[in-house]
């Protein structure tokens, strides 16, 4: 505790260093944080946040470390040099896993719950728990999950999203709240309308404790009968710890701007109250004092080291954007003799139940993708009933828990496969995919990368409506950190949908309804020889889906179409006014892009046409489109031409409607004729 306190003290004295980048301290709440950190074991895992450095101080952590994260130094154990203080992630023997968090409150409640529901299936499944530290999980002590988080937070909705799971599926985690009642510079009477505590009585099954925060006593002995009854298999538990808060908001927000509690607040200070007791318990004022001086020089030398420790090189800085793809040529076989040809959505069903049944760790849920229904496009049909409730399973309507839940379940080892249900519902998902999901590997240094599944049923026909059409790439495409699939055919759903699984990074599959059965004219060649068990295509390779005719290609009477999904198809239709003209490009994979492909098939013909469903401005084709312009000008003979959707807010609900707004067959030929007469 001296420690945690020498260094806040130190930060200050040492400001015109230390406050270089924003951070906090734990000063108030050193007391909860090292009763938690005590009760900890190597084979639990740990969610901390920004202001938890007392607790990486007790579970063994130097002041050393964590001021090399402070000064975001080459050497920081964390991330070196590129996150927070207090952002810990770390492996290591003889403290619980912890993976990245953000700084987003409230965030980090979903990705912990997310471990403990891996946990959980393990435990459920008789899987081992390979801990990186080397010892199994489900020992003495069975492993649990802290999450620790502010009060302030909990007035998240995903927060009762975490709890809602937390609840429904009795997961092995402890939710420590720190309640110093402040947010920034808003009270806890302006933020909230009860305490967490008191929100907690919502969801019953949630034991509920509360403790002193500020004594370490009471703090110790709460949550010693939280761990005990979490690690009894109970269930949840959360514990409200009331704390002080001594030190600024963070160093950017200082507390002489708008405290006028501070003299209340130093009057619960943890540290004056530990050492009261320890000399009503017999220990010397000189034993005492030594330990704080001890501390003290500690901390002064770990500085001078810190300070003096290197910088990042800048040439590290584009180090683990993403985790070495696992599939990098394809394998297996595409064709297999006898085999029939199927359609994209039973493709997509028989790539999962492949894996499913070759992956212990693998799960898949969702929004009705279990039971009796197996997903509103039958993606899933029977595999509930065939793998178990426990891996094939319904969540509530909850995109943030689907999504940010794997960040969670993939730190302990699970693989998770999960669906949202349409692409116009992913945005609540979001804030998980961005913050959490996209920048752990690259902010871990490599430690955790989240290998995730996220399939996302996409795009427009027949009436779908402003809420079920819609097209989402060059958003997602905005996300550094994870990969975005779109499949034309069965054969390269089935290909890609294992290669993505694999896959050690986030990957989005866009999967168009209106191909998944084959039933709009003109997709007929969606449906292809089902592939073998087994076949994969590595991601980021484009493929040509229909070549031209190569005495047409030496003529320069030939245009190329650079698509993927429907546009394949309407460009394979509008093709047949051109026999023999047009070259197609399935991108296939738009992250990873195949951007040599793109300058090969460009150079072939000297004419472009980029062919997407989304609505033309600002999208993903026109960006593509400016890059081959810039990239392939001196070989073209005419301008890169562009061909989306309208420029409208949402596909309407009436087919006629629906019909005008997107592209077509017909107006791909269009554009294809002036693109040929250029």
């Amino acid at each position: 505790m001296h420690t945690a306190a020498a260094m806040a003290t130190l930060y200050e004295e040492e400001k015109a260093t230390a406050a270089r980048y924003v951070h906090a301290t734990a000063r108030g709440h050193e007391a909860v944080q090292l009763a938690a950190a005590f009760l900890l074991t190597e084979t639990d895992y740990a969610a901390p946040y920004y202001r938890d450095d007392a607790l990486l101080l007790g579970l063994g952590l130097r002041p050393y470390e964590l001021m090399l994260q402070l000064l975001a130094k080459a050497d920081d154990p964390f991330s070196g040099g590129r996150t927070y203080y207090a952002h810990p992630s770390l492996r290591r023997a003889g403290i619980p896993v912890i993976p990245h968090q953000s700084s987003a409150t409230g965030m980090q409640a979903i990705p912990a719950t997310g471990m403990a529901h891996a946990i959980h299936y393990f435990e459920k499944q008789g899987l081992r728990i390979d801990a990186p530290q080397g010892k199994q999980g489900g020992g003495h002590d069975k492993p649990l999950v802290l999450c620790s988080i502010g009060d302030g937070a909990m007035t998240e909705g995903e927060v009762a999203e975490a709890l809602q799971m937390a609840v429904l599926h009795q997961l092995p985690i402890v939710y420590l709240v720190q309640d110093n009642d402040w947010g920034i510079s808003a009270t806890g009477r302006e933020m909230r309308a009860m305490n967490a505590y008191e929100f907690a009585a919502g969801f019953p099954g949630l034991h509920r404790l509360q403790v002193d925060g500020a004594d370490f006593g009471s703090s110790y002995q709460g949550l010693a009968a939280a761990f005990a009854h979490v690690r009894s298999r109970r269930g949840p538990v959360l514990v409200h710890a009331k704390c002080p808060l001594l030190g600024h908001h963070t160093s950017g927000v200082r507390r002489e701007w708008y405290r006028h509690d501070l003299a209340s607040h130093q009057d619960q200070d943890p540290l004056p109250r530990l050492h009261a007791q320890l000399l009503q318990m017999g220990f010397a004022e000189k034993e005492l004092a030594a330990l704080e001086t001890a501390a003290q020089a500690t901390v002064r030398a770990d500085w001078e080291a810190a300070v003096a420790a290197p910088n990042p090189d800048p040439a590290t800085f584009a180090d683990h954007e993403f985790a070495p793809a696992a599939v990098t040529a394809e394998t297996g076989e595409r064709s297999p003799a006898g085999a029939e040809k199927a359609l994209m959505v039973d493709a997509a069903l028989h790539a999962v139940d492949d894996i499913l049944r070759e992956f212990p760790e693998a799960l898949f849920y969702g929004q009705d993708v279990g039971g009796e229904l197996g997903g509103v496009f039958r993606e899933a049909a029977l595999l509930a009933k065939k793998y178990g409730e426990s891996r094939v399973f319904n969540t509530p309507i909850q995109e943030a828990y689907i999504v940010g839940s794997t960040a969670g379940m993939t730190a302990v080892g699970a693989r998770p496969i999960v669906e949202i249900q349409f692409a116009d519902y992913i945005w609540p998902a979001l804030n998980q995919l961005v913050e959490e999901l996209s920048k752990s590997c690259y902010l871990t240094m490599g430690k955790f990368p989240v290998p995730a599944l996220i399939r996302v049923p996409i795009g427009a026909y027949g009436g779908g409506g402003p809420y079920h059409s819609g097209s989402i790439e060059s958003t997602l495409l905005t996300i550094r950190g994870i990969k975005v699939v779109y499949p034309s055919n069965a054969a390269d759903m089935k290909g890609l949908m294992r290669a993505a699984f694999l896959d050690p990074n986030p990957v989005v599959m866009l999967e168009h309804k209106g191909l998944y059965w084959s039933k709009v004219p003109g997709t007929e060649e969606a449906k292809t020889v089902e592939p073998a068990a087994g076949y994969a295509i590595p991601l980021g390779k484009a493929a040509v889906a229909q070549s031209a005719d190569p005495d047409k290609l030496r003529r320069g009477d030939t245009a190329l179409v650079v698509t993927y999904g429907m546009g394949v198809h309407w460009a394979k239709a509008a093709s047949r006014d051109f026999a023999g003209q047009v070259e197609i490009l399935d991108l296939r994979t738009l992250n990873p892009l195949d951007f040599d492909a793109v300058t090969a098939a460009t150079r072939r013909h000297g004419k472009v046409l980029v062919l997407t469903e989304e609505p033309l401005m600002n999208s993903f084709a026109e960006s593509l489109a400016g890059r081959i312009q810039r990239h392939c000008f001196e070989v073209l003979d005419a301008p890169v031409f562009t061909l989306g959707a309208a420029n409208m807010p949402a596909i309407a609900l009436n087919v006629e409607l629906e019909r005008q707004m997107l592209p077509s067959a017909a107006k791909v030929a269009t554009v294809l004729g002036e693109l040929l007469s250029y």
